[in-house]
This record gives structure tokens, sequence and C-alpha cells, in this order.
């Protein structure tokens, strides 16, 4: 088993699932308190729109994903803050009209092919050195930003109009939250896929919510599923021809429900 280990895919999509799944870990915390599990699964789906735009210009589709994701996350924030429509309602216009445009564009696409389901359901092994440097790279400056702001955006959880009252800028905090997520989905698509991103962001944390009441331990509990539930179902989709990014998946809920039952038991 552990010549597994010396393949070179294995390697970058190991080193790429770790850093990606601690990064997820400690932004599914901040999802999972502020209540906004269902912003993270309508960006993830939003994307699909923006990889459907990068097949139809010949543009790589994931520099059009992101694009489009970060228009898309503050698209939501802008009509949701604005007070006409409920945040939830905003997410579901995207949300529709995102796909919908996915599906139109990849019709019209010459290019389309079995790559669509990469973007759709995830290609960790099939990572290369270039995609694995990007995303390492991009997620350890994003895990920087995100510890840079940690304790604002803890107080914004919390107490949202105190930390306006405080002085810290609420809206700009948001925004680089916002931001940060929308990048992580975008690099995540390429380890578990669209569809399946949104658990990766949500579940960890969840789970840590059940196990901990104090913030820092939850954090470091949501890594801790977050990295076991990703390295485990790279290695177990390998050694048994299943698709990666359903089985980090099925890890991720498997831990989720041992921790539900083992707290209501």
């Amino acid at each position: 088993m552990l010549e597994i280990f010396s393949y070179g895919f294995m390697q970058r999509a190991l080193l790429t699932g770790a850093v990606l799944s601690i990064f997820s870990g400690i932004i599914s915390v901040f999802i999972v308190l502020r209540r906004v599990s269902f912003l993270g699964s309508g960006i993830s789906h939003a994307a699909f729109g923006g990889v459907s735009i990068g097949f139809l210009l010949g543009i790589n589709p994931l520099l059009t994903a992101l694009v489009y994701s970060i228009i898309v996350a503050f698209g939501i924030e802008q009509i949701s803050s604005k007070g006409r429509l409920a945040e939830d309602t905003a997410i579901g216009i995207f949300f529709s009209s995102s796909m919908a445009l996915g599906i139109v564009l990849v019709g019209l696409s010459a290019s389309y092919n079995v790559d669509i389901f990469g973007y759709l359901f995830g290609s960790i092994l099939a990572i290369t050195t270039g995609d694995a440097l990007i995303a390492v790279c991009t997620t350890l400056f994003l895990m920087g930003v995100i510890f840079v702001i940690m304790k604002e955006l803890y107080f914004i959880t919390f107490n949202e109009e105190l930390a306006f009252v405080g002085g810290i800028s609420v809206r700009l905090i948001k925004s680089i939250f916002l931001l940060s997520m929308a990048i992580a989905i975008v690099v995540g698509i390429k380890l578990v896929g669209i569809i399946l991103i949104s658990a990766l962001l949500v579940i960890p944390g969840a789970a840590a919510q059940l196990l901990t009441k104090r913030f820092y331990r939850m954090v470091f509990i949501s890594c801790l599923i977050s990295l076991f539930s990703t390295i485990s179902g790279i290695i177990v989709s390998y050694l048994f021809n299943l698709a990666p990014g359903g089985t980090i998946v099925i890890l991720l809920s498997t831990v989720f429900f041992v921790a539900f039952f083992s707290k209501t038991l």
C-alpha cells in the first residue's frame, strides 16, 4: 500500500487535498456559525455558468469560473443588503439562472466533451503539477488572509451590530470573506467538483459544532475532520477505483452522522 505514495499523481493529489481541506475546515466553521451554508452551495453551483463560459470561449474554465463566482457572490450580497429581497431568495435566483446559463452554453460549445464531468464531479487524481502549484499557493494565501482578519471575522460572526459600533469595517470584512469563499470554491472544483464542493465547506464545521462549543477548538476539529476525510477519501478511491469526490463526501457525511448520534444517544 505504501507504494501509492511514490506516484507523482498521488503526491500532487494528497498535497493539494491536504492544503485545501485545512482551509475548508477553517471557513466551514464561519459558514456554519453565520448560517450561510446555502450561500456556499449557491456560489458553487453558480460556478457551472463560469465553467461553461470558459468552454465556449476557449479560455481556462477555472479562470472564468473564478471571475463569475466572484461576481455572483457580490451580486448576492448587494441584492440582499438592499433589504428588498431575502438572502436565500437572491441565492436561489443566481443559483438557477447560472445553472441554466451553463446548460445552454455547454450545448453551444464545440469543445463539449467528457472534460465537463471533471468540473462537475472532480478529478483530483488527474491534477497536473501546474494546477497543484496554483491551488496550493492560492489556498495558502487565502489562509493567511483569513488569519489576518480572524479576530474581526469572529466578532462579526457572533455580534455584527456590536462589531460595527466597535469600529470594525463590517462590510470590508464580509467582502473579504465572500471573496475568499468564492476563490476556495473554484480551487476546490478540481478536488470534489462543482456539485460536491459545498459539502466540504459545510459538513466539517457542522460536525465540529456538535463536538464542542469553544470556537478555536471547533476550528481545530473542523480542520481535522476535513483533512482526515480528504486524505482517506483519496487513498480509498484509488485502492477501490471509486470517484474521489464522492468518496471524500461520503466519509465527511459518515463522520458527521457518527458525531450526531454520539451526542444524541
